[in-house]
């Protein structure tokens, strides 16, 4: 059992900014996506498209470096816990991250798959998407469906796991939710 009571403060900082990237990409959306490209309107001129692309690739370079993070970084608390629990804690972490990292792969095989650019805050646009582009994988699915479900699948988890650390601190009072608060070292 690990002594450690709060992870360390570059962890406390990926698991927030990617909390936020991701709220931030729900929230802008983009609306008619389809309908913009169905109307021959390139979907880059819109901001949400825009900023809703530019944030989903935030959130898989957030992802990928929290992983890499994760593989260096000194050992996490530890706290005791019903066994159950702990199997649901870690589910809901291995399905979180397979989410984060899926999401926007979808979006990127769904950019592929209409011929849509990837279009970026600071004019930065790619007309093709490498490597996907002209893969069959690209045009296997609709890959905008499978984006959106999975985008809405993470906010449900997220959600759920954001419930228990509160009900961890609240009932329990174990410290589960203030490891990954920044702020003053509590003893």
């Amino acid at each position: 059992m690990s002594t450690r009571t709060r992870y360390d403060a570059l962890s406390q900082f990926l698991h927030w900014a990617t909390a936020l990237a991701v709220t931030a990409a729900f929230v802008v959306e983009p609306r008619g996506f389809g309908r913009l490209l169905r109307q021959g309107i390139d979907p880059g001129t819109s901001s949400s498209v825009t900023w809703h692309e530019s944030l989903g690739l935030l959130v898989l370079a957030l992802t990928l470096l929290r992983l890499l993070w994760v593989a260096v970084r000194p050992a996490p608390p530890q706290f005791a816990m019903a066994p159950w629990m702990q199997r649901a804690a870690r589910g809901a972490h291995i399905l979180l991250w397979v989410l984060l990292l899926l999401t926007p792969l979808t979006a990127l095989l769904m950019l592929a798959g209409k011929g849509a650019p990837l279009t970026l805050l600071g004019g930065l646009r790619l007309a093709e998407v490498p490597w996907l582009a002209h893969s069959g994988l690209s045009r296997l699915l609709d890959w905008g469906d499978v984006h959106e479900a999975l985008g809405n699948a993470i906010l449900w988890i997220a959600g759920t796991h954001a419930a228990a650390a509160i009900y961890h601190h609240q009932v329990l009072g174990d410290g589960v939710l203030t490891a990954m608060l920044p702020g003053r070292r509590r003893g």
